[in-house]
């Protein structure tokens, strides 16, 4: 099953146009405030070169890249995180999700309407961290009622309403609970609950056509320094060349990237940093049936990995014939790195890197 990323932002910012883009799925945008109250879910498979190299080398029947399940929820406003608007929907979409990106809104088009009636990035940001804050908080409240409500504690864990407590202090303060140091044990009290502002984040700054050939937006390097002593990862995109790119062919999008001056979309970038945000890694098989990229977490030992291809090769597992992608390209074909010893046989506990071109070796 495929970890997933939840877009979210206020309205009109831009995050549904991202979502299409993201999955292909051709979900419906609107220019004004339509009052939607769906959630849009599909996948997103996340671009990588070492498959379009390898699938040059091999010319497999079928080629199969890492996926993400991409979530677009309804425009937060305010008052959602207290259930008010579309907060429900967005809320049990959201809480559900692995990690988050923040769609946040620099273009200034008089066409699209802006929630807040102006261009402002950190005051947007800081609504939907609010709103973030509050869903919890009415979390834990609801969650200790329940604990309370009856002539007996009801939990699930011995320290679940200390550690209910010691989180509710926290989002008191402002203060989002991935910056929370709790122990093992008190973890493992409150993972059945589904808090928002522990997931991972980043900020994706949508911007327009111009501010893309520019480089600069109004307020960037506020946001810059916002999101470095926040610790968020900061991507600015610009969804609407995205949609231009996207209707190109290979060769004439590498000419566009050329002419804007960078030398890969922000899609594939966003892409790219969810997948990394979340821990992952890719590991990958080639042959001429198929070649594909396996995604695990990053530090997973080879014989778990082999489990994600089936479960007898991790069963019967007995070594890993392993090649580092960058050694096999610099060799230019398998029978050169193996001449040039490349090849390495693995045993289960090696910890599979990112980019291994692996061959299972297996007895069942």
């Amino acid at each position: 099953m495929a970890l997933s990323c939840g877009l979210i932002g206020l309205p009109m910012v831009g995050k549904t146009t991202f979502y299409n883009l993201l999955t292909g799925a051709g979900a419906e945008t609107s220019a004004f405030f339509s009052g939607k109250v769906t959630t849009n879910s599909g996948h997103a498979y996340v671009p990588d070169y070492r498959v379009d190299y390898l699938a040059k080398m091999f010319h497999p029947k079928k080629t199969t890249y890492a996926q993400l399940e991409v979530v677009d929820v309804p425009g937060l406003v305010s008052g959602s995180g207290k259930g008010q608007g579309t907060g429900n929907e967005f809320l049990s979409a959201i809480r559900q999700t692995d990690a988050l990106a923040q769609i946040v809104r620099a273009f200034d088009n008089p066409e699209v309407l802006h929630a807040s009636g102006d261009i402002n990035i950190l005051r947007d940001i800081d609504i939907i961290n609010s709103e973030l804050l509050f869903a919890d908080l009415q979390l834990i409240e609801t969650r200790l009622q329940r604990i309370n409500g009856g002539r007996k504690k009801n939990m699930e864990h011995p320290l679940e309403e200390a550690t209910l407590l010691k989180c509710q202090a926290l989002l008191e303060e402002e203060k989002p609970l991935k910056l929370l140091m709790l122990d093992e044990e008190e973890s493992e009290s409150v993972k059945h609950i589904p808090f928002l502002t522990d997931k991972q984040m980043m900020i994706v700054i949508n911007i327009d056509e111009n501010q893309l050939a520019t480089g600069d937006y109004p307020g960037r390097q506020e946001v810059e320094a916002f999101c470095v002593a926040e610790g968020y990862e900061l991507l600015t995109v610009s969804a609407k060349a995205e949609e231009e790119i996207a209707e190109l062919g290979t060769e004439e999008q590498a000419l566009f990237l050329e002419e804007l001056g960078i030398s890969e979309s922000g899609l594939s970038r966003m892409t790219k940093a969810i997948y990394r945000q979340l821990g992952l890694i890719s590991f990958l098989t080639a042959g001429e049936d198929e070649v594909r990229a396996w995604t695990i977490p990053a530090g997973l030992a080879a014989k778990a990995a082999a489990g994600k291809i089936h479960s007898d090769i991790e069963r019967g597992f007995i070594r890993a014939e392993t090649v580092a992608f960058d050694q096999l390209a610099e060799a230019g074909s398998m029978a050169a790195a193996r001449e040039k010893g490349y090849f390495r046989l693995e045993g289960k506990e090696y910890q599979v890197a990112d980019g291994d071109i692996i061959n299972f070796r297996f007895n069942v």
